[in-house]
């Protein structure tokens, strides 16, 4: 099923219907008996990988369509926002989080909430946020408004999903980490309940977000057939 926008569609839903069916909690207990702790994540993991394959696959063959004309300033919002997406994604995958896969362990740790999530607990969907967003309003044709629609509800309502299971599963353990920390980025720290941590963020974190951008920007022509840069 490659090759029409209906192959792309079906692709972006069970995308984003696997990750919520899974791990919802009428089905994740039942799975978790049968299969124990490490055949769900694995189980969830080739899921996860085969929908983003097939939809990314779908997307690269779905035809054009356009629904709003791109000009050269949309096509730079990308070039503005995947810095910041770039670091959120780095630090998000270097702190120990209680909201990541398997991580309710670490909201018992004497700081549940160091340095990124301070300004989301959610570093990681946001950046994937970010990307669609950004990349959606530079594009703007049909297909990219479905794989870039499906990647932001994914990212958008997992993070309250996300929430609402931690809540249920760690009780009062989730109590410190709730307060510390915001789903909307800064809101925790606007609004007092937590101050920066730049020490557990870490300024390695930052160059490496950063350097990671300027790779990707290099490798974007010969990677997704888009040069971002002149000559690239």
């Amino acid at each position: 099923m490659i090759g029409s926008l209906n192959a792309l569609l079906a692709a972006s839903v069970l995308f984003v219907a696997s990750h919520f069916l899974l791990s919802s909690r009428p089905l994740r207990p039942r799975l978790n008996s049968l299969l124990g702790e490490m055949g769900f994540r694995i189980l969830y993991s080739a899921v996860a990988l085969g929908s983003f394959v097939w939809m990314a696959y779908a997307y690269g063959a779905a035809p054009y369509y356009e629904v709003w004309p791109t000009s050269p300033e949309l096509r730079m919002i990308p070039v503005f926002v995947m810095p910041f997406a770039f670091i959120l994604a780095v630090a998000g995958l270097t702190t120990k989080s209680p909201t990541v896969l398997g991580g309710e362990a670490w909201a018992s740790a004497q700081d549940p909430a160091p340095g990124i999530l301070r300004i989301t607990r959610h570093p990681f969907l946001w950046a994937a946020t970010l990307w669609a967003a950004s990349h959606l309003l530079a594009q703007g044709d049909l297909a990219t408004l479905v794989l870039c629609g499906a990647i932001m509800v994914l990212s958008l309502a997992g993070m309250r999903h996300i929430d609402m299971r931690r809540e249920a599963s760690l009780g009062s353990a989730w109590g410190p980490v709730a307060m510390t920390t915001s789903l909307i980025p800064f809101a925790a720290i606007v609004t007092g309940r937590t101050k920066m941590d730049w020490a557990g963020l870490g300024i390695w974190r930052v160059v490496a977000g950063v350097a990671a951008y300027v790779i990707f920007l290099h490798l974007h022509g010969p990677l997704f057939g888009v040069a971002v840069l002149p000559g690239g």
